[in-house]
């Protein structure tokens, strides 16, 4: 049996983290929840799975929910939640820096951390390996392409790695111009092809920031260097990711565009159980396809690649910009395009500072919300 904290569970992530709870009710038991703001669904959860605990970020609204259950208010309430001594296991699926402080938090108290904030990783990569070395504890990850490449790794000697190449299904925009692009809506990049997840992330997807993203995180995931990590687009999302080893041979993960598949193997393994809530992938007669992504066209990627390398407090500052520049998108104040220029505008002014504390790359992080908050205008 484990025991879960869940932050976010109103979300996605979280509300098919606790499908898989659902479905294997002598696995799982839930200790704790958090959601931001959207306490109508955390009051039918508590309801469900009886948490010892929860947390509302925003505390205006955790001040209306009534429960019998304790509530904690804010970034206090959610580090409250990643470390509560009765989880063994604390998921993270929150949107934006906001994970950083748990993440970082839940493994100075030896907790195991199954997660799905990318945020973590882009901004505070170092540290976050650091603890997980120094405590002996896991970081697993959700994501279905670090999923997968884990499971491509699991067991090869790393020196015998080649490249990693992270595929992506393109989006919603992957077939459009420049032109086209020019006049896109916050609706229309919402349509993504063949996942379904948060309207933030959907966007990433949609300018590759999200592959940008992940570059960052297989970094630090698996001690990798940035020449050896590859992205690919590949519409069908069917491979989720795959390695190339020395000896030439390629070892690839397939399966259904399921989330609930990689937060079951994080939640999990070493174990696999049974997964009778989706069909078996069929092959036959499926066509895959793999494409160089336009670096020109989606610069989100590009700008990945070169802050990761640079590292410091930049990568932070480019989540930072990123996160307010795709907030104005789809609030419609801003165009498609002005989110890279924002972020571009924003890191161009940052004096990066290198091998930066935790204090200092969540300075970095307000800093650049501010400047891109400006941009937006």
């Amino acid at each position: 049996m484990k025991y879960l904290s869940i932050l976010g569970s109103t979300g996605s992530i979280g509300t098919q983290t606790l499908d898989v709870v659902r479905n294997n009710p002598n696995e799982f038991r839930v200790k704790a929840l958090s959601c931001n703001s959207n306490i109508e669904v955390l009051k039918k959860q508590i309801e469900e799975f009886n948490p010892e605990i929860v947390a509302v970020f925003d505390e205006e609204k955790g001040d209306l929910l009534k429960t019998d259950v304790d509530v904690y208010k804010g970034m206090n309430g959610l580090v409250k939640i990643a470390t509560l001594q009765d989880a063994d296991t604390i998921v993270n699926s929150l949107v934006g820096s906001i994970g950083v402080l748990p993440t970082v938090k839940a493994l100075k108290s030896f907790k195991n951390v199954a997660l799905a904030n990318k945020e973590t990783l882009v901004a505070a990569g170092s540290i976050v390996m650091d603890l997980v070395k120094k405590n002996n504890v896991s970081l697993m990850p959700i994501d279905s392409e670090h999923s997968a490449i884990f499971q491509c790794l699991n067991g090869e000697d790393a020196k015998s790695v080649n490249k990693i190449t992270i595929t992506c299904s393109g989006g919603a925009f992957k077939n459009k111009t420049k032109e086209e692009l020019q006049n896109v809506m916050a609706a229309d990049a919402l349509k993504h092809p063949t996942w379904d997840m948060g309207a933030k992330i959907t966007i990433d997807c949609a300018t590759l920031m999200n592959k940008g993203f992940e570059v960052i995180e297989a970094h630090w995931l698996y001690n990798m260097p940035y020449d050896k990590i590859e992205v690919v687009l590949h519409p069908q999302s069917i491979v989720h990711s795959f390695v190339e080893f020395k000896d030439k041979i390629i070892m690839a993960q397939l399966g259904m565009p399921s989330m609930k598949i990689p937060i079951q193997y994080a939640l999990t393994y070493p174990q696999r159980l049974e997964n009778n809530s989706l069909p078996a992938l069929d092959l036959t007669e499926k066509e895959l396809i793999f494409k160089k992504p336009n670096f020109e066209l989606f610069p989100c990627l590009k700008y990945a690649y070169d802050t990761g390398k640079i590292g410091g407090t930049l990568p932070a500052v480019m989540n930072a910009a990123n996160e307010i520049a795709v907030h104005a998108f789809l609030s419609d104040k801003i165009g498609f395009l002005d989110i890279p220029r924002i972020i571009k505008e924003a890191m161009d002014n940052h004096k990066t500072i290198n091998n930066p504390d935790i204090d200092e790359i969540m300075e970095s992080d307000e800093w650049a919300r501010d400047k891109a908050g400006e941009l937006t205008k």
